[in-house]
């Protein structure tokens, strides 16, 4: 397992290179081109100039999260094969400075979705909150601005300059099926899949976030199911999945534990949270540890190991703690104290493994 940890840019993060690099085990960075638009081809410049930024202080840029897809692709739109060339042209340069892995979404419109960005827990931290009934009666356009109010910093996937016309967006796919989108993503893959290969690229592919329709809108990434289906749209090992247990696991019919087993081999890319989920199907995020929350993250830590997992980790959203002053989901010290919870998982079972061996 390689440790890596996600950081939004200079002058765009809280969180310097030079704190990412004291912590144990972390290799790299997780990174994207936050002020380039989705569809846009990614300058070369730009990208230099992360990667000299990381080397800077040891860390390397071979995880990119993510090169977002343009709305015309998703709705199958004819002006997709514009934005696919792009996105083939930001491959190849993002090939040439090392980068091994693009993480990338299809959600319609909204990337991940919560209500509270800063929900109080028992403990008196505050974190990243999903509450089912406030979604039944909000304007989208009203979530857009509270997710953005008084935000200092980019909220990616919650762009205001792209969703300011909400109503344009929704009209585009009032008649895009789940089964539609999932051919729009199979004639996407079709197209880069080849490319990412000749480069020596693995896509990777991130969970619905939550696993289920918000606002009606077609998803199509939401369980074991779905995840076998894609692998199946272009069976090569470029292929791939971001396994997120936080996205997936607030669905409890999800056994994420069983999937990393299941698709260990197509999975370059993982993220390791927890999330308590409430009875009536609300979930807020939670500190890594298996007893704070609903998912059994030992287990999950524990499948990668069984599998031999060389690839990246991340330790996804954490909580806001000790009054740090932070991105919603991204400060640094929780998210430090779960790398060091894997870590300890992952060192106990390289230990029982050597003692089994000897």
């Amino acid at each position: 397992m390689r440790m890596v940890f996600r950081w939004f840019g200079d002058g765009n993060d809280h969180v310097s290179l030079k704190e990412v690099k004291q912590i144990p085990g972390v290799e790299g960075i997780v990174w994207s081109l936050h002020d380039v638009p989705a569809g846009e081809e990614w300058p070369i410049e730009k990208i230099h100039a992360v990667k000299e930024q990381a080397e800077e202080h040891g860390l390397h840029i071979e995880v990119v999260e993510s090169v977002n897809i343009h709305e015309d692709i998703k709705l199958g739109l004819p002006t997709r094969d514009h934005y696919i060339e792009a996105y083939k042209k930001t491959i190849e340069k993002l090939a040439s400075v090392g980068v091994k892995v693009i993480c990338y979404n299809f959600m319609p419109i909204f990337d991940w979705l919560r209500t509270d960005l800063a929900k109080e827990l028992e403990d008196g931290s505050t974190a990243l909150f999903y509450e089912g009934s406030k979604i039944h009666d909000i304007d989208p356009m009203d979530l857009v601005k509270k997710i953005n109010e008084n935000s200092e910093l980019t909220m990616p996937g919650w762009e205001p300059e792209r969703l300011a016309d909400l109503t344009k967006l929704f009209a585009a796919y009032k008649d895009v099926t789940e089964e539609d989108l999932m051919s729009n993503l199979q004639y996407f893959l079709e197209n880069i899949i080849p490319v990412a290969e000749q480069h020596d690229i693995k896509m990777a592919i991130h969970p619905d976030d939550p696993p289920w329709s918000i606002f009606g809108l077609p998803r199509i990434v939401r369980n074991k199911e779905n995840l076998q289906r894609i692998l199946n749209l272009v069976d090569s090992p470029s292929n791939g999945l971001t396994l997120c247990s936080g996205s997936l696991g607030s669905n409890p019919d999800n056994d994420v534990a069983d999937m990393v087993r299941e698709f260990a081999d197509r999975i370059p890319f993982a993220h390791i949270r927890n999330v308590r989920i409430y009875e009536n199907g609300d979930f807020i995020e939670t500190s890594h540890r298996t007893q704070d929350g609903s998912l059994d993250i030992t287990d999950i830590v524990t499948a990668y190991h069984e599998n031999g997992f060389t690839g990246y980790a991340r330790p996804d959203h954490g909580r806001h703690i000790w009054d740090e002053k932070c991105r919603p989901g991204y400060g640094l010290y929780d998210r430090a104290l779960g790398i060091m919870y894997i870590w300890g998982i992952w060192d106990a079972l390289e230990k029982a493994k050597a003692k089994q061996e000897a």
